[in-house]
């Protein structure tokens, strides 16, 4: 099955690296009209040097980030076909007890993650809606389906909002031939950070993680491009308001 993106405006946000890099390679090469941002412009250039339109937009600031799609509708002459709403991460929160997360902790979290993805569809919905048709992916987390074993309490918090906005945007998007879906990754060494991270278990517990994976691996960034490419398919026409868990099964 081929899924190609010939004529759609496709936007991804937090692109520089990880998982949104990979996404927006994906989209390229499957002939998308890409936009995307990131709030750091490292490595935004070599996916503009692929063919994609860059620009580094802080999506806390609301009046930054509608200024940027209205840029791309004022551009491309119509709305915006597919929106990946990726950009969020840890906000540097680290694992602690309840008790010791702080309100600026927990408030951080909660602005990278379920704020942006709020703010930048309610920013794209409207132009969607007139021209009934639209694709929305929210990327979630595994911790956004169950609690999480890292004690990232805002995290898991977060992800979670964005599994309930999910839903939410699906059941009153639909009339208007808009669809909303969430790709909930398990783990995956996608950057840096998450390479890091497997590297701080011991031998025997990178083992017992990958034994209890049913596929006996850890996820790569192109299972999530996949599947988000998917639910940016029409090959996915009638599936929304679900979440993807891509996981290797657990």
């Amino acid at each position: 099955m081929e899924i190609r993106f010939d004529n759609k405006t496709v936007v991804v946000t937090g692109a520089r690296d990880g998982l949104g890099r990979c996404i927006s390679e994906r989209f390229i090469e499957s002939g998308a009209n890409l936009y995307c941002c990131d709030i750091d412009p490292d490595g935004l250039e070599s996916i503009a040097a692929k063919g994609a339109h860059i620009r580094t937009v802080d999506l806390t600031d609301d009046k930054a980030l509608r200024a940027w799609i209205g840029d791309i509708e004022q551009e491309t002459g119509r709305a915006i076909d597919i929106l990946v709403n990726n950009a969020g991460g840890f906000a540097h929160a680290v694992p602690r007890p309840l008790e010791e997360v702080s309100d600026s902790e927990w408030d951080a979290v909660m602005a990278r993650n379920p704020r942006i993805a709020f703010a930048v569809s309610r920013a794209t919905v409207p132009a969607m809606k007139r021209a009934g048709y639209g694709r929305i992916i929210n990327m979630s987390s595994g911790a956004g389906v169950a609690a999480s074993r890292t004690k990232l309490h805002p995290y898991t918090a977060a992800k979670h909002a964005i599994v309930g906005l999910t839903r939410q945007m699906a059941m009153e998007l639909g009339p208007f031939g808009i669809t909303v879906n969430s790709v909930a990754p398990g783990f995956v060494l996608s950057n840096a950070f998450t390479k890091a991270d497997w590297e701080r278990y011991s031998p025997e517990a990178q083992k017992a993680h990958v034994e209890n994976t049913f596929m006996r691996r850890i996820g790569r960034p192109d299972d999530i491009a996949s599947t988000t490419l998917f639910l940016a398919s029409d090959h996915a026409s009638w599936l929304t308001g679900q979440v993807l868990l891509v996981d290797g099964g657990r």
